[in-house]
């Protein structure tokens, strides 16, 4: 069986052909210009691996979820259990850009990190206070 793969590791997008034996073996890899050509046809077909992208609850945020992704792919086989992992998770705001949510996610040395700043949510006497003050500045 031969597989048809572009590789996304440089800009050239080589077209690679990946010929497999039976058993999902790799027996031959053509069309790959360079090293990192092969390592990622070779990866790709024994163990693929992805940049997971989601988001996470935030506990009394001006906004309810913050956007979140993996410092570093992590195998593909293990995304939907990463899913559920991410899916228990609360972070407390405030959350800054580059924040770790949650180390080493099911040990596969990859930290989630949060995408965007996440702000506290303002009390709502502080808010009050901000529009009465704001009207007695008008009415001077």
């Amino acid at each position: 069986m031969v597989k048809k793969l572009v590789c996304i590791q440089c800009p050239l997008g080589c077209e690679m052909e990946v010929k497999l034996n039976g058993k999902m073996g790799v027996m031959e890899i053509k069309g790959n210009r360079c090293p990192r050509g092969y390592d990622y046809a070779m990866e790709e077909m024994i163990d693929p691996k992805r940049i997971l992208t989601t988001s996470v609850k935030v506990e009394n945020g001006d906004i309810d979820l913050v956007s979140v992704r993996t410092d570093k792919p992590i195998p593909k086989r293990l995304l939907k259990e990463a899913m559920e992992a991410i899916r228990k998770a609360k972070v407390k705001a405030p959350v800054r850009v580059g924040d770790i949510v949650l180390s080493n996610l099911l040990g596969t040395g990859a930290n989630v990190m949060a995408t965007r700043t996440v702000e506290p949510k303002k009390s709502e006497d502080f808010e009050n206070k901000n529009e009465k003050d704001l009207k007695e500045c008008k009415a001077i």
